[in-house]
């Protein structure tokens, strides 16, 4: 993303920034709005992210300027710092196309109209009506709740397409997907019952002294088990960021534990991979810091001697191995103990989001197919969540929804369902009597009871009780293991991943645009050095000063993150966790809620992902010489009209490439001639000349 620039799906249309693609007459933007005034316009202007329909005869509607970025929320949060309202007068709400409307409007308007889509690579879906990343703030419907649902940005994006018409299920997860925990406030207070359990059991009392740290952990760490030491890796095992306590290692040290930078990340005995929210026992970016901070208590404490794999005290050894298994014991003892849940349903105000749009949304679901809820939780405490997120009798004013049971809004709900072996052979679906909380004895053989609760199962059972299979559930949840991997890979559900630190992260994204713009320049110039030199070339440059500069740029890139970074990279590089998501979700935002504002006729397309060799060397015009004398008589005989067979020089193909490319939003070099309208629509067609809804075999 160039410097400056809005990132790809803001969807705005603007006279600029250079690099962006410039459409050629005939197409231009048309936002989805209400009383907008209509002006004419030229039909070539710069779009991204926002559908392109044909230029109408007469006049066309406009787009107000990009809007503001919103303030930092912190995640999951209550919402209680206001943000800057879109464009707005002050007391005026703007709907999704950022055009006023009256003082009361419905909310969350379906939009009725689908339209042509040509978005770039990471924009948040395709094939529909106009999605900007920003959620309405300001005075409005949404007030206090946003950042519970996405701290403001709204964007569904897209891993692998999806026809959301051919979804005939929704499924959800009940942690930290439909009740969303705020942040910090649900870490420190597991973080507090963690270290007092750990004390009880014999830890030093001064560890009481740690407070939790929300800049400093982050999910999809690796623990490792023999040396303490915090992990950040790429899908590959390679390190990106070491940490032993709160002591970033480098270099030597590094190589001193890991001489190659690697680790054998299917050494699970050793590597324990901490990448979930919930953990299906405590918040992981709780357990995280924790280890952190025993590691740094022990290293710093003078009764104890520091030992590569653990610490000595007179006759006593206390290995990290020892040090991992009291924690993960604690964890266990908090949450079966129902500490945690206690303490929780005891101020759910302070721990627990509250959205009205939850029941607006779910509603909605239920009209064009089967609801059902799968969690881990027992029915107690799912009874008393669900029942705070659904009861909005106080005649709240933000409130769309007549007000009735939450049980209501599912076909199905299975509570103790022990994911991921849920996913597998699963364990005994009894009932569960819903007014005392307790089990009925016996396995549940019948058919499916409205309203009823039912215990563990498996998601076979699901499957036949709602008379539904494979692809046709849509699966929502947080956990990249228990719920997206383990649910696409043995059943073939379409997935969906939350992911609450994404505000975050698009929030960086898009103000640090200037340190992502001048990597990628520095990338760019460190292949130059090397543009004139073959396997005959004595020169070698000097790069230090360039490395120096790159890390030195990496590491300012993630501090904006916090402590350990981003979530999603390291640099250049994509984290262990990004790998994870993009192989197995199919979807992925901040919040489920974000579906308010997409029509269930809705197709995310998945841009096409290009390889190394695609994005750099040009479409159709290989030279014969760099191909190779076997390619010549290929060229010769099957070349396109006009097309040179005989080779060109680099200084005449640079110019001929630049007369026909320019790069676009992400930076790969893009043809300029006129894209086609099946091109346009982001639709493939097969041989019969029908659509390719969904890009799936």
């Amino acid at each position: 993303m160039g410097m400056g620039t809005s990132p790809v799906g803001m969807g705005m249309c603007q006279s600029g920034p250079v690099g962006m693609r410039t459409f050629p007459p005939g197409l231009v933007y048309v936002p989805r709005d209400v009383g907008a005034p209509s002006c004419p316009r030229p039909s070539s202007v710069r779009c991204w992210g926002w559908p392109l329909v044909p230029d109408p005869p007469h006049q066309c509607r406009t787009a107000p300027p990009p809007p503001p970025l919103p303030a930092p929320a912190p995640l999951g949060g209550s919402g209680g710092g206001a943000r800057a309202p879109i464009g707005a007068a002050s007391g005026r709400w703007r709907g999704r196309a950022l055009t006023p409307v009256n003082d009361s409007p419905p909310v969350a308007p379906r939009c009725q109209r689908p339209r042509w889509a040509n978005t770039g690579p990471g924009a948040p879906g395709r094939a529909g009506c106009p999605r900007p990343l920003l959620a309405p703030s300001g005075p409005g419907p949404w007030e206090g709740a946003s950042s519970g649902a996405g701290g403001g940005f709204w964007g569904i994006f897209v891993n692998r397409s999806l026809a959301l018409e051919k979804i005939k299920c929704f499924g959800f997860d009940m942690d930290y997907t439909l009740a969303m925990y705020k942040s910090p406030d649900y870490e420190e207070l597991a973080f507090a019952l963690l270290l007092e359990h750990l004390v009880s059991i014999g830890y030093p009392h001064e560890i009481l002294a740690y407070k939790y740290d929300p800049t400093f952990p982050t999910r999809g760490l690796v623990f490792d088990a023999l040396y303490g030491n915090l992990l950040k890796v790429d899908s590959h095992g390679n390190l990106l960021v070491c940490a032993h306590g709160f002591r970033f290692l480098k270099g030597a040290e590094i190589l001193h534990y890991y001489p190659n930078k690697f680790i054998q990340r299917d050494d699970m005995k050793r590597f324990h991979i901490l990448n979930t929210l919930f953990n299906l026992t405590a918040p992981s970016p709780a357990e995280a810091h924790l280890y952190a901070c025993l590691v740094d208590f022990f290293t710093n404490c003078s009764r104890y001697v520091n030992c590569d794999t653990g610490y000595k005290h007179g006759n006593l050894f206390m290995s990290f191995r020892s040090m991992f298994q009291d924690v993960r014991e604690a964890m266990d003892s908090v949450h079966l103990s129902g500490c945690l849940k206690e303490k929780t349903l005891e101020n759910l105000e302070k721990y627990v989001v509250k959205d009205p749009r939850v029941p607006l949304l779910l509603s909605r679901m239920k009209e064009v197919g089967k609801v059902f809820l799968a969690t881990n939780s027992d029915y107690n405490y799912t009874d008393a969540i669900m029942s705070y997120l659904f009861d909005f009798s106080d005649g709240h004013k933000q409130a769309e929804t007549p007000q009735r049971p939450w049980r209501s809004y599912f076909d199905l709900i299975v509570v103790d369902t022990r994911k991921p072996l849920f996913f597998a052979e699963g364990t005994v679906l009894r009932q569960v009597n819903t007014d005392t909380g307790k089990l009925r004895i016996g396995t549940y053989t019948g058919p499916l009871q409205h309203c009823a609760v039912y215990s563990g199962g498996s998601s076979d059972v699901v499957c036949d009780l709602l008379g539904v299979k494979g692809k046709d559930i849509l699966y929502m949840g947080d956990h990249i293991f228990g719920d997206i991997l383990k649910s696409k890979k043995r059943q073939g559900w379409r997935t969906f991943l939350v992911v609450p630190e994404l505000a975050r992260e698009l929030q960086v994204w898009t103000e640090k645009s200037e340190l992502f713009e001048e990597l990628r320049s520095l990338d760019l110039f460190l292949a130059e050095l090397y543009q004139h030199l073959d396997s005959g070339s004595s020169e070698r440059p000097d790069i230090s000063s360039i490395k120096r500069r790159i890390q030195k740029v990496t590491h300012e890139m993630d501090m904006c993150y916090g402590k350990m970074g981003s979530l999603f990279r390291c640099g250049s590089r994509q984290t262990l966790f990004a790998n994870q998501l993009m192989r197995y979700a199919d979807l992925y935002a901040a919040s489920f809620i974000n579906f308010l504002y997409y029509p269930f006729s809705y197709l995310f397309r998945a841009p096409p992902v290009l390889m190394a060799h695609e994005s750099t060397v040009e479409h159709g015009r290989l030279d014969a010489g760099e191909a190779g004398t076997t390619l010549a008589p290929w060229l010769a005989q099957h070349g396109h009209p006009g097309q040179q067979v005989g080779g060109r020089g680099p200084r005449s193909r640079r110019a001929e490439e630049s007369q026909h490319q320019q790069p676009d939003a992400s930076g790969v070099l893009c043809p300029l001639s006129p894209p086609t309208p099946s091109q346009v629509a982001g639709v493939c067609r097969d041989s019969s000349g029908e659509e390719e809804d969904d890009g799936e075999a």
